[in-house]
């Protein structure tokens, strides 16, 4: 991975420049940390272990926990050093690897909420072609072209990237190796880069958003037409934890990217990366757990099974 930049290293500033923030910060985002791999790793065992939960919506589950476990090594160890030392530093082939992890686990996640949209609305609007349709080589299928696709668009991200030149600027004003942080400091045009980004990132939001939307029109006519309380409610506890997911998910991604001239528009990119890198991978298990009644039944039975 080389090119013609003089730059061999950067350093990242991280989330704050304030000393008296840099100790309890680090604290927090240590025990996000921990909860987040602890609560990703709990649910996929949960889900392997539990031999009722192996069905499409929890094999969709399982890839998303495994998603946010990755994710989660990708940005915060580095994110956590930028708090205990004077001067964090990342190599060049360090950051472009960063960067690589980083889009792929954010678009494949895309694509796997995507997925998971379209199960429930084969689940809720046709219940009875729902094990032909959502069969296993589906939804295996459904998985490696979301992977696939992530992948193509990072190679472009990346690519892209390490064709710039980067001078004597090195100083990231951020936690992480992102795209639009970068962009900044290279001495080369970056219009082409610019651009394909944005081409990118619109395919995979379009693209996503529009099969969502679609997935939960159709979900609320036919909850709309339901004449049993008992399905309208069945219907909603399957939908609820997805639909915050994606909220969250979604919101925080876009608002991160919507640039504005004010002079806290950097401070509140890093805020809300803050809420899609490393709150949403901790709530996620949390949501899909608190919210389930399956799940708590399986922790449930592994729980006895453990004690006996």
């Amino acid at each position: 991975m080389e090119n013609d930049s003089s730059v061999t290293e950067f350093i990242l500033m991280g989330l704050t420049d304030q000393p008296e923030l840099q100790l309890p910060l680090f604290y927090l985002f240590l025990v996000n940390y921990i909860v987040t791999v602890v609560g990703n790793l709990s649910l996929m065992n949960l889900i392997c272990l539990s031999s009722h939960l192996h069905t499409p919506m929890y094999f969709f589950l399982f890839n998303l926990s495994f998603i946010d476990f990755c994710y989660s090594f990708v940005i915060t160890p580095k994110m956590l050093m930028s708090f205990v030392l004077e001067e964090n530093t990342i190599s060049f082939t360090g950051c472009m690897t960063q960067l690589f992890f980083f889009c792929f686990f954010v678009h494949s996640e895309c694509y796997v909420l995507t997925a998971m949209a379209y199960d429930r609305y084969v689940a809720i609007c046709q219940p009875l072609l729902y094990t032909v349709i959502m069969s296993p080589r589906t939804c295996s299928l459904l998985m490696v072209c979301s992977h696939l696709m992530g992948f193509a668009g990072t190679m472009i991200h990346t690519g892209c990237m390490i064709r710039l030149i980067f001078c004597d600027s090195n100083t990231i004003n951020h936690y992480m190796c992102d795209i639009f942080p970068l962009l900044q400091l290279s001495c080369s045009s970056t219009y082409a880069n610019e651009l394909v980004s944005s081409v990118v990132v619109s395919t995979v939001i379009f693209l996503s958003s529009f099969i969502i939307i679609i997935s939960y029109a159709l979900i609320l006519f036919n909850i709309i037409n339901m004449s049993s309380a008992k399905g309208l409610s069945k219907a909603m506890s399957t939908c609820g934890s997805h639909i915050t997911t994606v909220g969250f998910f979604y919101g925080s991604g876009l608002l991160t990217h919507i640039k504005t001239s004010s002079a806290g528009a950097v401070s509140q990119g890093k805020f809300f990366s803050v809420v899609y890198t490393l709150l949403v991978p901790m709530l996620n298990p949390l949501i899909y757990s608190l919210r389930n009644k399956d799940v708590k039944l399986a922790l449930k039975r592994t729980l006895k099974r453990i004690t006996n």
